[in-house]
């Protein structure tokens, strides 16, 4: 690696639906966290890195800020607070389109205002006059004291490069954290889980999706496919309707979708079964929530 190599850790906040998750992808440049239109798509922590000649960025995406009235929510938010911790710079995340509002002071005072933070301003391939950016960030000048503000697009890549550039300048210099190949601390099944949610997300509305958790029941690796078995638990009846569709056409529709984004994930054929299970109040069961937490899952994933 070349000379004055710097590396860290740079946490992703910001409130729910400003596309922190598709900024993530972006600047690692590979797909590491599901996304969705839905607020709340990231349910926990978890790293993209991205590794180049000269630097190597360990991303945190954090689930969006909001108001915690579950034990699912709680959680949500100490990971968010735990990610904010010690690190060399925060990515404030916001709808470039929008202006803030007092949620948006709430989610703000939970960075400490001694940390090196940068606004992103997202999303605007979706503003055609640009000049309505300035009154926008001297809004959130007087709210926190960032030390840059980039206007960028996640989606269509405007402004990535650039961001990127700034990211690695704004680190310290030091060795690299992981070994070059790495990518993301998520085990395979928790992917798996995640990308059957997120068909989840795009193929059904209201409660549905958030109402939804996915367990990773049978994974078995054949000669020539996976098997992969996975339960959706829901909190009521009526969601499991919505979520199998008439004469199962829905979860058909989720289950192709998913199999296709697992075997690009994989690199292999994949056989997925996927059903459905009422489990009432599954956001207020510890014993649940630890088992859908993806850190449970890595003594299995290495047991495989």
């Amino acid at each position: 690696m070349a000379g004055n190599f710097r590396s860290g850790f740079v946490s992703i906040a910001g409130r729910p639906n400003a596309g922190k998750s598709t900024l993530l992808n972006a600047l690692v440049g590979e797909k590491v966290a599901i996304t969705a239109a839905q607020a709340q798509t990231t349910r926990t922590t978890l790293q993209g890195v991205l590794t180049t000649p000269d630097a190597q960025v360990v991303f945190v995406d954090t689930p969006g800020i909001h108001k915690s009235d579950t034990l699912f929510n709680r959680r949500m938010m100490e990971s968010v607070r735990g990610a904010l911790v010690d690190r060399d710079l925060i990515l404030y995340v916001v709808d470039g389109t929008r202006k803030p509002v007092e949620e948006d002071e709430h989610a703000l005072s939970a960075i400490n205002k001694e940390a090196k933070a940068f606004l992103v301003l997202n999303k605007i391939d979706r503003l055609e006059d640009k000049r309505l950016l300035l009154p926008l960030i001297e809004s959130y000048a007087a709210l926190f004291p960032f030390a840059d503000t980039v206007p960028v697009s996640a989606r269509t890549k405007d402004g990535i490069d650039h961001l990127r550039r700034l990211i690695i300048e704004s680190l310290p210099e030091g060795a690299a954290l992981y070994p070059n190949d790495y990518l993301t601390d998520q085990p395979v099944k928790f992917m798996a889980a995640e990308i059957i949610r997120e068909q989840i997300l795009r193929n059904t509305h209201e409660e549905v999706p958030h109402a939804s958790a996915i367990l990773i029941e049978q994974w078995e690796e054949k000669k020539s496919l996976t098997r992969i078995a996975a339960t959706i638990h829901v909190e009521r009846p009526g969601q499991k309707v919505i979520l199998i569709g008439k004469d199962g056409g829905s979860l058909k529709k989720i289950g192709t979708a998913a199999r296709m984004e697992l075997e690009r994930l994989t690199g292999r054929k994949v056989f997925l079964s996927l059903f459905v299970k009422v489990k009432p109040g599954w956001r207020e069961d510890p014993a649940f929530l630890n088992t859908i937490d993806w850190r449970a899952m890595i003594g299995t994933d290495q047991e495989k």
